[in-house]
């Protein structure tokens, strides 16, 4: 990130404001900061002012009763999402008044945008020998990022023809924390960088880690080589040809020495028509829900239980493309909606 911090744009991108509103907006080197003077109306009732899901650090009511609401927060926190497209590093969230909880809407919404130019010859923290070690201190950071044919960089284009693979590499910066391990929880495409509940996707990772798109095309995961990265091997899909597509993931970071089945990373096998355990094959069984639901039978006291550390990312856009050589039989395919495939982890 100090690398990205030497070449970066900051842009604030903000809706048409209410009356008496003035924004700042602050990208900093690892986070961003945002001071909203609302009016006094908003004022009374600061507790319903929120970037992304975080309150304001502080608050104060200035002498005209208005109220000045600064929120000052870490990139990777508030349900900021990272979106890494051609050179750019993008940070995107909301600036919302909601007056009434979820799932009704905000009242007032802007849009708030910090970009970072990647610098030349940026590649992925795996491919630097020292990842892994421990430096500082902090939150965690994750990363997504789309990987050339050879796995050995970036990838030096977004179009990928139909049936190819496109090699999808995540990871977490362990820093000072003990050995993680990265899940891919759940995952989905969409043709917008932002999903809606009427949003149609084609479902890739389901069911708290299930790889679908395995059992239904050829992608797979490939051998770890550490237990904070995972490596997905994409098979292009036919959803959205020729459009822009977005790969919306849920990232975990986990105890590398307990699965569960919420807690996994499971393939399916064409060869043995079974489901495996990516870390551990002899522990399979926990794959076995892949088929069904991978939801725990007992509920009780499951908001006391420990959900790891979560990040949402998205990636893209990227697009496919069909040619002469993977032409398909066009036929009439009917996509599920967000809500259809239960992706909560997104709202």
């Amino acid at each position: 990130m100090s690398l990205l911090w030497q070449c970066a744009i900051v842009l604030a991108v903000v809706a048409a404001s209410a009356a008496n509103e003035d924004f700042n907006v602050d990208c900093e080197k690892h986070s961003i900061k945002v001071t909203w003077k609302v009016s006094s109306e908003l004022a009374e009732n600061a507790a319903r002012l929120f970037l992304g899901h975080c309150v304001p650090s502080t608050f104060s009511v200035l002498p005209t009763g208005e109220g000045m609401a600064t929120f000052h927060y870490n990139l990777n926190g508030c349900a900021i999402k990272k979106r890494v497209t051609g050179k750019k590093h993008i940070y995107s969230t909301n600036l919302t008044y909601r007056p009434d909880r979820k799932p009704k809407p905000a009242a007032i919404s802007h849009h708030i945008k910090c970009v970072y130019i990647r610098p030349e010859g940026w590649i992925p923290p795996f491919l630097i020998p020292a990842y892994g070690s421990a430096e500082g201190h902090g939150g965690l950071v994750f990363h997504m990022a789309l990987l050339n044919e050879d796995l050995t960089g970036l990838a030096k284009t977004s179009l990928f023809p139909l049936g190819s693979f496109i090699p999808i590499w995540a990871a977490v910066d362990q820093k000072d924390h003990q050995p993680l391990l990265l899940l891919l929880e759940e995952c989905v495409a969409a043709t917008t960088p932002e999903l809606q509940s009427a949003s149609l996707v084609y479902p890739i990772i389901t069911n708290k880690g299930c790889l679908a798109d395995g059992k239904t095309g050829n992608s797979r995961f490939l051998p770890r080589y550490h237990s904070s990265a995972l490596l997905l091997y994409l098979q292009s899909f036919k959803f959205a040809l020729g459009e822009e597509v977005y790969i919306h993931c849920k990232l975990v970071a986990w105890d590398p020495e307990v699965f569960d089945i919420e807690k996994k990373a499971c393939q399916y096998i064409k060869e043995t028509g079974e489901w495996e355990l990516l870390d551990d094959p002899s522990q399979s069984d926990l794959c076995k829900c892949c088929d069904s639901s991978c939801k725990p039978r007992l509920k009780r006291g499951v908001d006391s239980e420990p959900q790891g550390l979560v990040q949402n990312s998205v990636l893209g856009p990227l697009t496919i493309v069909e040619n002469s050589e993977t032409r398909i039989p066009s036929e009439s395919v009917k996509y599920p909606t967000v809500e259809q495939v239960t992706v909560d982890w997104m709202a």
